[in-house]
């Protein structure tokens, strides 16, 4: 939508309504010239956008705070590097559970729990101690040691486009990449405590959801003292990323039982794995925290901001996430409950906690109690994630121009596959084109026939300036020594012609936003990730590899230069030679989804504007 004829002669006018101009827009002596005033509201304007872009890139993408720089006070404890700190006892009128540790725990000597082994990291853990859960959508690997998810891999997402049957690991325990999710029951009576994390028992070691069936249950087991059996069940759901996480308390003794869930997302600083690639350099992308409030649907921080920003909040309901590029992890607890949530740096092992907290409970002897959460482990896919919990589609970020973004994409996915989404709810209207690149093509020629008026008066300023342009030769020669009765004769002549010498800004102005919104949808979506479109151009989410496009365009805005007037400037005439060069090079590493949007509006800005500019010629 950033049409060339914006860097032509001074952002060149357009015609309004037939009326005459009002005479005091002629400039009396002495008043700034009205090419002057075209020039500088054009600067002003190309100069705003230019600067709210660099705000929202530093917001989003700028450089992370050192990971080694001094903490706060809240960073450390005793236990900040070790596998088990130390917290304060739950009790049923307390919200006082740790935050300041890897895994919350009570004090020593206050659980019950018994033959609970030390916690170490699962990459060392015997191969017997790991189930492993296949799915139609999710290949998993649980620790028994913790009952963590060590390893998810998105089997419907190749890591990389060239090796289709390498599933993306959004949680890995590597020394490249670690990221796990963890859980487990702290206070009086919980299996996590300051002395170690359980050793679950598990019927068998392999798990396969069957076509045949809907879900599927993973069940580890652990005996407590005093005939307490505590049940951890993982629920895998067909065509779904939403993992259900239940911590089953059977009390078979006399005794009441007491404890709290906690939940949490263990990372490093390692960079975002599905960050992507354009060129000689990455595409900015988001890496950090983000979390539900009742005042702001979505926060979010940068990963490296942890270490001094650390977060603590209650809420009742709400959830809290680790965002990269295109995926999300998230923990979303009951909403039925007031949950704490925080965050955490630990500076030996440089790692980052993002946890939550549920409020403590007692299960009476005789009794059975489910502490119940959900952890979502996938793409970030607005429909399915606005489903689950308020804010959590905000993960997929359009940046400052989200309502423009929202629109754009809502059309998109409509012109691709027919679906619309109202309220989470997705409807199947039978339309749908299936290739993006023609969705794209698509979406061009509707936000084109949405601007063709605005477009049309402007193309006609242009014809009608190119067609007056030797009688401002002829008035700039008559009067090189007075420039004021330059400006003066000119403005005379734009009454006559009808010429408004400052409409021709406006299509410019407005389109631009419509452009950088294009550019947040093709690099946020990933329904967009790895989509070919023909021949050499399998990603239009990153750079065309052979520049094909970037060059097509270049094209397109030379000619479509040639339909402009002639800058009298002749420096501006040089810029104006020059810059569909220097656009096309600025291209080269620009989303191919993108180049073919911008290649495609030239094209029908070229046959637009010729067509008006033959008829005011022909006149």
């Amino acid at each position: 939508m950033l049409s060339w004829r914006a860097y032509g002669t001074s952002c060149l006018p357009s015609v309004g309504k037939p009326e005459k101009l009002p005479t005091d827009l002629i400039p009396p002596k002495g008043s700034v010239p009205a090419m002057e005033i075209q020039r500088t509201l054009v600067m002003i304007g190309l100069a705003v956008v230019t600067y709210l872009m660099v705000l929202a890139y530093q917001e989003d993408y700028g450089q992370d705070k050192p990971a080694n720089a001094s903490t706060s006070s809240t960073s450390d404890s005793q236990y900040a590097d070790s596998s088990i700190p130390q917290a304060n006892p739950v009790s049923e009128d307390s919200h006082d559970v740790p935050d300041a540790a890897d895994i919350p725990v009570v004090s020593q000597g206050s659980a019950s729990a018994i033959d609970i082994p030390q916690s170490g990291p699962s990459a060392s853990a015997d191969t017997d101690r790991l189930v492993h859960v296949k799915t139609d959508v999710f290949d998993v690997t649980i620790d028994r040691q913790g009952g963590d998810i060590v390893e998810l891999l998105l089997l419907d997402y190749p890591l990389h486009a060239d090796t289709p049957n390498q599933p993306f690991p959004l949680l890995l325990d590597t020394p490249e990449l670690f990221q796990v999710m963890q859980s487990g029951l702290i206070g009086a009576n919980g299996t996590d405590t300051a002395e170690g994390r359980p050793t679950w028992l598990a019927d068998e070691v392999n798990y396969t959801l069957n076509n045949s069936d809907t879900e599927l249950n993973v069940d580890l087991r652990y005996f407590q003292a005093n005939n307490v059996v505590i049940t951890k069940r993982f629920t895998f759901v067909r065509d779904s990323y939403l993992i259900r996480v239940s911590h089953i308390v059977e009390n078979k003794g006399n005794e009441a039982w007491n404890g709290a869930l906690y939940g949490q997302i263990k990372r490093d600083n390692s960079d975002d794995p599905s960050k992507a690639k354009a060129g000689f350099a990455p595409m900015p992308t988001f890496l950090g925290a983000a979390w539900w409030t009742a005042e702001t649907s979505y926060n979010k921080t940068k990963l490296g901001n942890l270490q001094e920003e650390p977060l603590k909040t209650t809420q009742e309901g709400g959830w809290i996430g680790m965002v990269q590029h295109y995926f999300l992890s998230a923990w979303i607890p009951d909403n039925s409950q007031t949950n704490t949530y925080s965050t955490k740096y630990l500076t030996k092992s440089d790692q980052h906690i993002l946890r939550f907290v549920s409020p403590p409970k007692t299960v009476e002897p005789n009794r059975e109690t489910v502490f119940y959460s959900e952890f979502y482990a996938g793409p970030k896919k607005q429909a399915q994630l606005e489903a689950i919990s308020p804010g959590l589609n905000m993960t997929v970020d359009y940046g400052w121009l989200w309502f423009i973004s929202a629109p754009i994409f809502a059309l998109l996915i409509f012109l691709q596959s027919g679906h619309v989404s109202i309220f989470g709810n997705e409807f199947d209207l039978g339309f749908g084109v299936a290739n993006w690149g023609i969705a794209i093509i698509l979406l061009t020629f509707t936000i084109k026939l949405m601007f063709f008026k605005l477009s049309a008066s402007s193309y006609r300023s242009m014809a009608k300036m190119r067609k007056v342009a030797p009688e401002m030769q002829r008035i700039r020669e008559q009067n090189k020594s007075d420039k004021q009765k330059q400006q003066q004769e000119t403005m005379k002549l734009f009454q006559r012609e009808k010429i408004n010498p400052l409409g021709g800004c406006l299509p410019m102005l407005v389109q631009m936003p419509v452009f950088i919104a294009l550019y947040y949808v093709l690099l946020e979506s990933v329904e967009l990730r790895q989509v070919p479109f023909f021949g050499w151009i399998q990603d239009l989410s990153v750079m065309d590899p052979y520049f094909v496009l970037p060059i097509l365009m270049g094209a397109s805005m030379f000619f479509q230069t040639r339909l402009n007037p002639t800058p009298a400037d002749p420096t501006q005439a040089q810029v104006m030679k020059w810059m569909p060069m220097m656009f096309a090079v600025f291209m080269l590493w620009f989303p191919a989804g993108l180049v073919l949007y911008w290649l495609t509006n030239n094209i029908l800005s070229i046959t637009q504007q010729w067509i008006i500019t033959r008829n005011i010629e022909n006149e």
